[in-house]
């Protein structure tokens, strides 16, 4: 009756220990990938607003979660995951129609927008970066010691951005790369087709404020439709306008305009035919030089 009650009694115990205290059989288990990858995610430096910390944590935890990249994914009508689509350049996008995810502005969309609760950032990587809603803008040749958390990286060319990531600081980024890949945590590329960064302004927008019209609309180096192109946009697009001045005449869909409006977002010039308003812009200034 002893030897049994002893049996018993270790079998309970052997119990007690498989169900009750998990922990002690963890040892040896690999880290989750959501948990190794929580781990590296987060804001990594000081100096950035409550909003853009606010945007790294909302990145952070879908990496936390594991959601995959998928091409087109977060663009829906509201910010937030979406099933993608076959990029037909990219064979590895098979399955990205049967993934809920995000691409790189989607992610980078979604994380401004739980951030500051409006739909700030909405659009691809090219309009995201050339935001009216920026506080800082930096060149690729200031590298990162000017970065903050939150500020936005972007890669490619003036005409061709096509792809967007959140610094997190010291070195990191948050991203959501490639298709076939989770959303992950990344040393900057400071190298190839890095762009340049910008910082993101969440409060009220300083300057006049136009929007645009037309598809496919050239931005010029000089108020000059000879001058090298600069961006197109793609459509009707909310630009920052800092100054006008009188240039070269243009001829276009039906009218003629010697005004050019620069825009600091972007560097660069564009003819007042495209700006919805009148020929001269209401309350702008003349530009000095």
């Amino acid at each position: 009756m002893l030897r049994r009650t002893g049996a018993i009694g270790a079998l309970i115990a052997l119990l007690t220990v498989l169900f009750l205290t998990p922990s002690a059989f963890t040892a040896d288990r690999p880290a989750r990938p959501a948990k190794a990858a929580d781990d590296g995610c987060r804001v990594l430096a000081p100096g950035a607003t409550a909003a853009a910390e606010r945007a790294v944590d909302t990145a952070c935890a879908q990496v936390a979660a594991g959601v995959w990249y998928t091409w087109g994914g977060g663009h829906g009508a509201q910010p937030g995951p979406t099933y993608g689509k076959v990029d037909p350049t990219d064979p590895a996008s098979e399955h990205d129609p049967e993934r809920l995810g995000f691409d790189c502005s989607g992610l980078v969309r979604y994380a401004y927008a739980r951030a500051t609760g409006a739909d700030i950032l909405d659009g691809d990587a090219s309009a995201q970066y050339y935001t009216h809603r920026t506080a800082a803008r930096f060149t690729a040749a200031e590298g990162l010691a000017p970065l903050r958390p939150g500020d936005l990286l972007a890669y490619g060319t003036s005409a061709d951005l096509h792809h967007i990531a959140l610094y997190l600081g010291a070195g990191k980024m948050v991203e959501a790369r490639q298709s076939g890949t989770k959303l992950m945590v990344s040393d900057v590329r400071l190298g190839g087709s890095y762009f340049g960064a910008v910082r993101v302004n969440t409060g009220a927008v300083e300057g006049p404020v136009f929007r645009t019209w037309g598809t496919g609309v050239w931005t010029k180096a000089q108020p000059s439709v000879r001058a090298a192109r600069v961006y197109a946009f793609p459509g009707p697009t909310t630009v920052r306008v800092a100054c006008q001045k009188h240039a070269e005449s243009v001829t276009a869909e039906g009218y003629t305009n010697d005004a050019w409006s620069y825009l600091p977002d972007y560097r660069a010039w564009v003819t007042n035919i495209y700006i919805q308003g009148p020929a001269w812009l209401d309350g702008v200034p003349a530009c000095t030089t």
